[in-house]
């Protein structure tokens, strides 16, 4: 893990320990590795749970996540390919044809370590979220399937604020000063400075070489959900500014029984940090 020379001691403390506990594996298919970070025991009787980060993210995303999750199960979660300490993956054409060198090389990491065609829980944020359903749609033998925050949903996003192209500062300060304000802008409700957030935040743009955003905004969430025959569980926070939630849950679970929605209170697009212990009870009754 390579932390920038200013980073907070404590975020940085709080990390070194998650990271700690993970075994990481670096798997290589058709010659792009990705690295993934396996948490929880491996004998257990259950499918193991893979979790996928979202846009500018990294396995970080799930930071708070990890330790109520591996107490249970095994956890598999990767940097995706073109993001923190994994391998950039080809990029030809844009959009939607943008994400398949992605997919491939995840879909063939995860079988050199777990076996092809294991059954596994899969769960996906922002990005990775819609990632995530197309993942599913090609592996199959997905048991369970949870997002939150989904990206491609294809409905209104409701940001009111710009972001700031951070990589266009001239001093540190004020990519620091960028970086916050996006963080702000478009993952928590809470405005207030978060050293753990940030930090996460930081390291994870600073690894990101794949654009994700036009991915997200093509679309296709709805139409690959609708493939999987796997229950799904799709999670929003209630300020999620990607998205209207209040009217999206109901949209995409109305007619599918095997489809459940909900609201978290309080939170905004990076649900499962910003109210990590009400998420984390809700993945563990899900995928029980």
């Amino acid at each position: 893990m390579n932390f920038p020379p200013d980073s907070d001691a404590g975020a940085r403390a709080a990390i070194e320990r998650i990271d700690a506990l993970a075994t990481p594996h670096d798997p290589v298919h058709e010659g792009v590795r990705v690295r993934w970070r396996r948490f929880g025991k491996a004998d257990t009787a259950l499918p193991p749970i893979v979790l996928l980060h979202g846009g500018h993210g990294s396995w970080m995303h799930w930071l708070r996540n990890v330790e109520a999750l591996a107490a249970e199960r095994t956890l598999w979660l990767p940097d995706m390919p073109g993001f923190g300490d994994s391998g950039t993956p080809p990029r030809p054409g844009a959009g939607d044809a943008a994400v398949g060198p992605l997919l491939k090389a995840l879909g063939g990491t995860l079988d050199m370590l777990i076996g092809a065609g294991t059954p596994i829980d899969l769960g996906g944020f922002s990005f990775g979220g819609l990632v995530a359903a197309k993942f599913a749609v090609g592996r199959g033998a997905v048991r369970r399937l949870a997002l939150m925050g989904s990206g491609g949903h294809g409905t209104l996003r409701r940001m009111t604020v710009e972001m700031i192209n951070w990589r266009a500062a001239a001093t540190r300060a004020e990519e620091r000063a960028a970086l916050q304000h996006n963080l702000g802008a478009l993952m928590l409700h809470d405005k207030g400075f978060d050293p753990l957030a940030f930090e996460i935040h930081d390291i994870s743009c600073h690894g990101t070489r794949f654009r994700s955003k036009e991915v997200s905004l093509a679309g296709g969430l709805q139409a690959a959900l609708d493939v999987i025959a796997a229950p799904q569980l799709l999670v929003w926070g209630e300020y999620d500014v990607t998205a209207e939630p209040r009217s999206l849950v109901p949209q995409l679970t109305s007619g599918h029984p095997g489809r459940a929605g909900a609201v978290i209170d309080g939170a905004g697009h990076w649900v499962q940090y910003e109210r990590a212990d009400e998420v984390n009870a809700l993945l563990l009754r899900f995928l029980a």
